[in-house]
């Protein structure tokens, strides 16, 4: 018997008062069959959406924090805030022919909670919970394919593919965060149904993308999308690192090594955009592979190359220019290479350049891709020296940026240069001087090395 929270039980006692049934239904009774705490409660009933909200605008009346909001009456839903819960609440119901890949042109009522299952994706999530009692409701051997950790379509795999083109995302995404398998017919479907999959918006395909790049071992998602054509689809610039081999220690083509290094990253729980970071950082190898006059590969500024490659993909899918420009910036950096011989300048440098926020991001993608390299941890030291270096320079607490400066602006100014560029020029040239000799920032040494500049100019 599955466990019932007491709110599910209080909503249900509602509809029963009424006259209406009530389940519980998708993904909350799917994570439930799989032990797994249930999130996001959707109810589906033979109530209209009318006569869901009429019911709850009248408790709401004398019931505090009780609400209704049409969020989709046309399709046969409202979200009713209950006991500090939303939950969307749908009418039994049958769908149309889904002319633009994505939405059905109409919503038909049916008359029972397995009709409405039927319209559902998987059969994992056509498994309903009749409440209050907790009867399960399972027409399609759901509850058997989840503990059997199976993904197959409710139905004809071809039609619900051809339906939604989100579902065969929906299908990858699931299988790489639940370590299911996807069932034969359900995976031979996909490639047969891409045009239906290009219909749907960016983010919307973004949101999927991301749960896989979230999830416990990424590679798995993108393996599968490259065996169904998705990664193609979606991430032609990914897919065209296959086959691409690499020099020096490295034991796997571009593509294994991206998806190791997000693996890696993944496992550890490091930040999402440290895994796009991963997953991206050398994209652009394929672009810029040339053979040299050894016969070897080489692979002169790919960082850059993927950088841009980077910002593209991510801006198609609409991500937020915050983790745009993160992801660019830690693909831009990746490539740095620190010997004992750098000097202290040389590591102040590498601070500016890097960004004291970007450092820690920049130190997981690099073990990222050093562990991805030949599928082994580096070295336990690894970074270390450069990390203590960096941490005793931010300690010191020297100029690190213009505003760091003994002097100003202002200052300079009011020596008798004329206001404009050649005030950040002036200002530029002391950073530089401090980064090399901290000793030298003091207003009075500032001032004297600024001066000799406005008398050279």
């Amino acid at each position: 018997m599955l466990f019932i929270p007491r709110m599910l039980k209080d909503i249900a006692l509602i509809f029963a008062g009424n006259g209406k049934q009530s389940f519980l239904v998708g993904g909350a009774v799917r994570d439930m069959l799989r032990g797994e705490k249930a999130h996001d409660f959707d109810l589906a009933t033979d109530a209209t959406p009318e006569e869901v909200a009429a019911m709850f605008r009248a408790l709401g009346r004398g019931a505090k924090g009780c609400s209704v909001i049409p969020t989709g009456v046309k399709h046969g839903t409202v979200t009713v805030h209950f006991k500090g819960e939303a939950f969307e609440i749908t009418t039994f119901r049958t769908e149309s022919e889904y002319r633009d890949g994505r939405h059905p042109e109409k919503v038909v009522y049916a008359a029972t909670i397995e009709e409405d299952l039927s319209r559902r994706d998987f059969t994992m999530n056509a498994v309903a919970l009749e409440l209050p009692k907790g009867r399960v409701v399972d027409p399609f051997n759901g509850r058997a394919d989840i503990q059997n950790g199976v993904i197959r379509c409710v139905g004809s795999p071809l039609e619900r593919f051809s339906e939604d083109g989100l579902r065969s995302l929906r299908c990858v995404r699931f299988a790489s965060q639940f370590g299911f398998s996807i069932d034969k017919e359900t995976l031979a479907a996909i490639p047969q149904t891409l045009s239906i999959t290009a219909k749907v918006a960016a983010e919307r395909k973004r949101d999927e993308l991301d749960k896989i790049i979230g999830s416990r071992k990424p590679s798995t998602g993108f393996l599968l999308m490259e065996q169904t054509g998705l990664l193609h689809e979606l991430l032609p610039e990914l897919a065209g690192c296959r086959n691409v081999e690499q020099k020096g220690g490295h034991r796997f083509d571009v593509l294994d090594h991206s998806l190791l290094a997000c693996d890696f990253a993944a496992e550890k729980g490091w930040p999402h955009e440290v895994r796009l970071a991963a997953l991206f950082h050398d994209i652009g190898k394929p672009v810029v592979c040339a053979v040299n006059e050894f016969g070897v590969r080489t692979f002169y500024r790919h960082d850059r190359e993927g950088a841009a490659l980077a910002r593209n993909i991510l801006s198609r899918f609409r991500y937020s220019n915050a983790v745009i420009d993160t992801v660019v910036h830690l693909i831009e950096e990746h490539m740095f290479q620190y010997t004992e011989d750098w000097s202290d300048a040389a590591v102040r440098r590498f601070i500016i350049r890097v960004g004291k926020a970007h450092l820690p991001k920049l130190y997981k993608l690099r073990h990222a891709d050093a562990f991805a390299t030949a599928g082994e941890p580096p070295r336990p030291d690894f970074l270390i020296p450069l990390m203590d270096r960096a941490n005793r320079v931010l300690d010191e607490k020297k100029a690190l940026s213009l505003k760091g400066l003994a002097i100003s602006g202002k200052d300079i100014i009011d020596m008798g240069v004329t206001p404009g560029p050649r005030i950040g020029i002036i200002l530029n040239e002391l950073l530089e001087a401090v980064l090399d000799d901290p000793e030298l920032n003091t207003k009075e040494k500032l001032l004297e090395i600024a001066g000799k500049m406005k008398d050279k100019a």
